[in-house]
This record gives structure tokens, sequence and C-alpha cells, in this order.
């Protein structure tokens, strides 16, 4: 589900070279989460279930994807980086360079704990 909200942030207030990048998690996170509702948290784009799933954060040098639940994904794919009590996130500096298996990996198991 595409957010108002989101679109205006990705105009306004998103890097250029950040556009694609999120545009390709937007994508990613439709066909994983298609239930999730994508809204603004924190003052960045994230997306909903029960609870927040995911959230983006941009800086100048790459895109954040923030999982709210990671600590408790398991991490085959060795790319959750971070050391709080729930979150993990993966940097992503280029669309040419995402693990978009492992996004989905990560993104299904979220959607699966925000079920319980």
């Amino acid at each position: 589900m595409s957010s108002a909200d989101v679109d205006e942030y990705v105009k306004t207030k998103l890097l250029p070279q950040h556009h694609d990048i999120v545009s390709a998690l937007r994508a990613l996170m439709t066909e994983c989460a298609p239930e999730a509702e994508e809204v603004i948290s924190y003052g960045s784009p994230a997306w909903k279930g029960a609870k927040i799933l995911a959230l983006i954060s941009p800086s100048k040098t790459h895109v954040t994807l923030a999982f709210e639940r990671g600590a408790e994904f398991e991490d085959a794919h060795g790319l959750l980086t971070g050391s709080g009590k729930r979150t993990r996130h993966v940097k992503i500096k280029a669309v040419e360079s995402m693990n978009q298996d492992a996004l989905r990996d990560y993104m299904a198991q979220a959607v699966r704990l925000d079920g319980r």
C-alpha cells in the first residue's frame, strides 16, 4: 500500500541519489508485506503491521533499512548489524548492491514476528 505521506517525503526530503534505493525497498515491502501500511514514523518512511515492521533512515552516503524486531531474526545472510536489544539494520549504498533475497527473508521474518 502506497502512502501519500511517504510519496511526499521521497519528493521533498530524500536525496536524489537515494530515490532508486527507496523505490526498490518500497516494491520489495509491497511484495513481502502487502498488508503493511506505509507511514511516517520518527520522521522517516516506515511500514506498519500491528506494530512497526521496518523503517528507512537515509544519510548522505547510504540508506539504512532497520527492522524493529531484527534482534529476533535468524540471520542466515550475515547482513544485519546493530547491537541494541531490538533492532537490526542493513546499510544500502546502491540498488545494484542490494541482496534482494536476503531482504525478502528479513521482511518475511518481520511479518511473521508481527503476528505474535
